[in-house]
């Protein structure tokens, strides 16, 4: 079974790496190091945006995910967004995204005005959709938009 513990500042690495993958794997797209590494950085110095939580084993990090805070007037609570989530390859289907989303489940319930989880995921990652189906979240009618 994974550790399952805050990251910290010195995870910095780490956590861009697994982030680059992540883009060059999910989206076949290539993040310029320098602006990851002071995004990961940036959230560190920001915790009132969001935080990061890394799964270890044998003292490796070998997951992660990223969380950022959305107030939701509707339902008088805050939503925290499930992102940068990435699990090194040869530990998938380990059970170690289902630590990292159990444990920030029981983060929210402690921490107390979360009204729930929400993600998104590419709409060809059958694999991703999958598991966040088994732990129990489901697709909104909602359509994302962007503005770059």
């Amino acid at each position: 079974m994974p550790t399952i513990r805050a990251a910290a500042s010195a995870d910095t690495e780490t956590i861009a790496s697994f982030n680059e993958a992540m883009a060059t794997e999910t989206e076949g797209k290539t993040l310029d190091p320098a602006t990851i590494r002071a995004g990961v950085r940036g959230l560190f110095a920001r915790p009132d945006l969001g935080f990061y939580v890394v799964a270890e084993d044998g003292g490796r990090i070998v997951g992660q995910l990223m969380i950022t805070y959305e107030w939701s007037d509707w339902r008088n609570g805050v939503f925290w967004w499930i992102q940068s989530v990435y699990v090194r390859p040869e530990f998938r289907g380990k059970g170690i995204y289902r630590a990292l989303h159990a444990h920030v489940r029981t983060m929210a319930k402690a921490a107390g005005g979360v009204c729930g989880f929400r993600l998104y995921v590419e709409k060809e990652n059958a694999a991703a959709q999958e598991t966040y189906r088994r732990l129990g979240m489901h697709e909104t009618p909602y359509v994302l938009f962007e503005e770059p």
